[in-house]
This record gives structure tokens, sequence and C-alpha cells, in this order.
């Protein structure tokens, strides 16, 4: 995963998964002054937010045929040669599903999150937010686990304890959480308990979004009423792969 629209890694709505509308603008328009501006707004402080948004919003529309390229070109060789996706598809197989390139989309993404699973239209990735393949494959991996989850299991979509235990295994599961992404990409830099801090993290924050979540300590509370359970589950892993 997952939030419709909620969290870097929810499931996000029906509408998420439509063909985007593609933009035909002037690449002259970003010039070196709006680049400049941007600089040294960030360098004095005084940044104006809405110029800089806009920037990268619009420069994500004239690069979106290249982010969604480079993303299936990617998510084609991940379902090929990637031990962890191959591994998951085959068990998402053997429970009556199939996850392959006509319902793994690539889309360009507004919000903060690098993908989304709906039962119905798949999984989604999040074209021009991966930083590189490994990022990808990890996205990759945790909205599988999702889906495997789905169909091994009844969930309830307004059940906050089952949302909970989905989001503790996928981001156990995936490889998202495991050392070296958390210390060099995140600066997370504590030792011990490294992967189980990681993973409240993230299902709380998956949690927050949810209608009926008041706010931090009431996702947290709910993560810990069922962390024991679903992070010692690393069904359908023998044990944690990454």
């Amino acid at each position: 995963m997952s939030k419709s629209e909620q969290t870097p890694d929810g499931a996000p709505p029906a509408e998420a998964f439509k063909p985007t509308e593609t933009k035909t603008l002037d690449p002259a328009f970003y010039t070196w002054s709006s680049t400049f501006s941007i600089l040294m707004g960030r360098m004095t402080g005084n940044r104006d937010v809405q110029l800089e948004q806009n920037y990268f919003h619009e420069m994500d529309a004239v690069k979106e045929e290249a982010y969604c390229r480079k993303c299936e070109d990617r998510r084609d060789y991940l379902l090929k040669y990637s031990p962890v996706i191959r591994f998951m598809r085959e068990e998402v197989g053997k429970l009556g599903g199939d996850l392959n390139e006509k319902n793994i989309h690539c889309r360009m993404c507004t919000k903060e999150q690098s993908g989304g699973f709906h039962i119905d239209h798949g999984i989604l990735l999040c074209a021009n937010k991966f930083r590189n393949q490994g990022h990808q494959e990890d996205t990759m991996a945790h909205e599988m686990v999702h889906a495997w989850d789905h169909l091994k299991w009844k969930v309830e979509p307004d059940n906050l304890k089952h949302q909970a235990c989905l989001e503790i295994r996928a981001s156990t599961l995936s490889g998202e959480c495991r050392f070296t992404r958390e210390f060099f990409t995140r600066n997370q830099w504590k030792i011990t308990e490294q992967l189980q801090n990681c993973v409240r993290r993230r299902a709380t924050l998956s949690l927050m979004a949810r209608p009926g979540v008041k706010d931090d300590v009431h996702a947290a509370k709910i993560v810990n009423e069922v962390w024991e359970s679903c992070f010692k589950d690393n069904r359908p892993f023998d044990e944690i792969y990454r």
C-alpha cells in the first residue's frame, strides 16, 4: 500500500487509476529566472511556496510521459527479475489473483505517496515519486502484500484494526523498513529496534489520514492493539525477507 489519498503508501481512489490528461506546455516557460527565484527563496528563507509548488507541478506535467515510461520499464523488469516481486506475484497467483503489467499502473500523483492498492483496480505506482529502482521495488512489494492479504482474509475497509494490521505487515515484509533504507535515505540512525520503530511510524502515519482516526495518539493506540500478532505474522514468507 492502503489509504485513499491519505499516506505515502495508501490506497488511492478509483479515479487514480484512470489515465491522466497530458498537458502540452512549452519547456521554454521554465526559465532560469524561475529556478533562480526558487533557489534564492530557499537560501534567504523568503520562500514563495505557491510559486515553488506550481513550478514543480508544471515540470511534472511536461515530464509525465518520460516519468511513466521509466516507471513502466522498471515495473516490467522487476516482474521478471526481482526475487521478492516474483515471489509475491506467485503467492498472489496461488490465491487466484493475477498481478501483471495490465493491472499495475504507472500514473502521476499529486499527493505525497509512492503507491496504492485497490481491490477492483490493482496497484498504483506514482511514477513521479520514485527516487530510484529500489524505491519502486519496495513500493511494488508493499502493495503486493496488500493484495495477498485482501485475497487471503476478509478485510473490512472500515475496521481500523484490520487496516492497521495491513500496514504493519506491508511495511515489515516489503523491505522498505530495512536498516539501509532507513539509515541512508530517511536519516533514521537508531540501531536498536530500528525495524520495529520504522514499521510503527509508517503504520501510524498511514492510519492517521483514515476517517474515524482522531489524531496521531489515536492512530498509535490502534497500531499498538494489533502489533504483537501482526508484526510476527510473516506469511507468505517463512521469515522477514529483507
